[in-house]
C-alpha cells in the first residue's frame, strides 16, 4: 500500500501534502483516543479489578447529561397541509 502511495505521489506531487495531513490526522486522533483512555475517570477499560465503576464516584460528582430542547410551539410549519 505504501508503495502505490509513493507513486500517486512521484505521478501527482499535488497529493503529498494531502496524504500528509491525512497522517498527521489520523496520528492525532489516536493519540488523543489513547489519552482519553487513560483519564482520571474513565475506568471501564479495566473490568477485572473494577466492575462497576460508577459505584466509585463521589456522590457530588457532576454528571454530564443532554438537554433537548423540545418546545416546538415557535416552530413554522415547513410541510404542505394535506
Amino acid at each position: 500500500m505504501l508503495k502505490t502511495l509513493l507513486q500517486h505521489a512521484k505521478k501527482h506531487p499535488g497529493l503529498i501534502p494531502q496524504f500528509f495531513f491525512t497522517a498527521l490526522g489520523l496520528t492525532g486522533a489516536t493519540l488523543y483516543l489513547i489519552r482519553l483512555a487513560k483519564g482520571p475517570h474513565v475506568t471501564l477499560w479495566d473490568k477485572k479489578n473494577n466492575p462497576e465503576p460508577w459505584n466509585k464516584l463521589d456522590p457530588t460528582y457532576q454528571y454530564k447529561f443532554v438537554a433537548v430542547n423540545t418546545d416546538y410551539k415557535g416552530l413554522k410549519k415547513e410541510g404542505p397541509d394535506f
